[in-house]
């Protein structure tokens, strides 16, 4: 068995080392946002507003199932990271197997359950009147795909584990790049509207699945399993799912968000407003990409220095983390502000043989869209310490704090917020919900991170 190596998380200097690991998972994050965000311009511009809003309708339950994953994958990771820095790697082999074999059982599961109540599902989460049948459509679809980019998702999260972003990264690209070829092909040229949507996303997963079993299976990858290593084991299990279901729970309170937020808004202004939310939506996911990268980055180095007791390096990964984020946040913050109007006309088209309802709730939407976002991105700038914060605990493998703290911005701040401001300021109260729950939990997080790193970093 070859052995698994790491060791440069555990020498290299610090802000080097971040900027190695964070940009390569920026640009991934970067372009997979692209082609979400391209995605919908394509679909707003050739198929209508109607889609963007069927499609933001699907997003929570593809996504949840999806998460999955990616949950599998953050808490083996986690565990992958800490057992290299150890020198454990039977248990990083161990770990990755069970990793395999819990995503394929439980969201293939999901996927079965998700097509037999599509037709509860898609009213629940917002797909009323005129948007149910686009996102039936999107969503019976894009669910074939759905296990696919969840073993992507975990496999992703474990490349990095393993040293190697730059693979990680490329694993983000390919299927982006497919996406938006298929997205012109069937589409555009083929004229499949959103059948041609889904098939594009759904055969952009599969290409990524390939990409991501040819690494494990190439001398590029470190972590060389064997069938024994499928075999569930209690105790991984146990703390897969222990930090696993840190990422989980945020996933799970997003969709519950996705659920609550698109039946307000479509109470407060039909389709046209829950389009508007979409566009927010995708400029949440894409924005943000930098912030989300140095995130990405700083796990690995700081779970795998908290394995090896190298508690400075730790201290010192956490504050630098912080402020690279904090930088970036700061450059998306201003050109947000700035740019509104414009940003939200990228998603929509003005071709003249629209039909005067289509017209008008284009107009709706360009008109909602730039106070929204403004307000919605209001506290940007301070975003860091909240997810740098939460990230933390789950890299050291403290799932109580993490977990907490994860659900502290969506669920206790934001969720209560939401429920409760639109019905004494309507629509301005959504989206001011947005920026109390960042800086409330922008507040709580930095208090106990703060608290943490005296207690066991110093």
């Amino acid at each position: 068995m070859a052995k698994v190596t790491s060791d440069q998380l555990g020498t290299e200097p610090i802000g080097p080392l971040l900027v190695r690991q964070a940009v390569p998972a920026a640009i991934g994050i970067l372009v997979m946002s692209l082609n979400i965000l391209v995605d919908t311009i394509f679909v707003g511009n050739w198929i209508g507003s109607i889609a963007i809003a069927a499609i933001n309708v699907v997003l929570p339950v593809s996504f949840f199932i999806a998460a999955l994953g990616m949950a599998i994958g953050i808490g083996g990771s986690s565990v992958i990271s800490r057992a290299l820095g150890a020198n454990q790697d039977e248990k990083a082999l161990k770990t990755f197997g069970n990793q395999i074999s819990l995503t394929i059982l439980i969201t293939v599961s999901m996927v079965v359950l998700g097509l037999w109540f599509v037709d509860g599902l898609i009213p629940a989460f917002g797909g009323k009147g005129g948007i149910f049948a686009p996102a039936k459509v999107y969503y019976t679809i894009v669910l074939y795909g759905v296990p696919f980019l969840a073993l992507c998702m975990m496999g992703n999260t474990v490349i990095r584990a393993e040293g190697k972003p730059k693979f990680a990264m490329i694993a983000m690209i390919i299927p982006s790049v497919g996406n938006l070829v298929l997205d012109y092909l069937f589409i555009y040229v083929f004229d499949w509207g959103m059948h041609g949507a889904a098939w594009a996303t759904t055969g952009s997963y599969l290409v990524c699945f390939l990409y991501i079993l040819w690494f494990f299976f190439s001398k590029n990858s470190e972590l060389k399993i064997g069938w024994h290593h499928l075999a569930l084991h209690g105790g991984i299990l146990k703390e897969i799912g222990g930090l696993g279901f840190v990422t989980l729970a945020r996933q799970a309170v997003t969709s519950v968000t996705y659920l609550i937020l698109n039946n307000i808004l479509f109470e407060l202004g039909g389709e046209p407003m829950v389009a508007v939310y979409a566009i927010i939506g995708r400029m949440l996911m894409f924005a943000l990409f930098p912030v989300f990268g140095v995130t990405q980055g700083f796990l690995p180095i700081a779970g795998f220095n908290y394995g090896a007791h190298k508690y400075a390096r730790v201290k010192e990964s956490i504050y630098t983390a912080i402020k690279y984020a904090a930088l970036v946040a700061t450059l998306v913050f201003v050109v947000l502000m700035a740019f509104p109007a414009e940003i939200a006309g990228l998603f929509l088209s003005d071709r003249p043989d629209m039909s005067p309802e289509e017209a008008a709730n284009n107009a709706f939407v360009l008109a909602h869209t730039p106070s929204a976002m403004r307000w919605v991105f209001a506290a940007t700038p301070i975003i860091a310490i909240q997810l740098i914060g939460a990230a933390y605990f789950q890299a050291i493998g403290k799932a109580i704090p993490a977990l907490l703290l994860t659900l502290t911005r969506q669920g206790f701040f934001f969720i209560p917020l939401i429920l409760a401001l639109p019905y004494f300021f309507g629509e301005i109260g959504v989206w001011t919900s947005f920026a109390i729950a960042d800086v409330l939990a922008t507040v709580v997080t930095g208090y106990f991170l703060k608290k943490e790193i005296d207690r066991t970093l110093t």
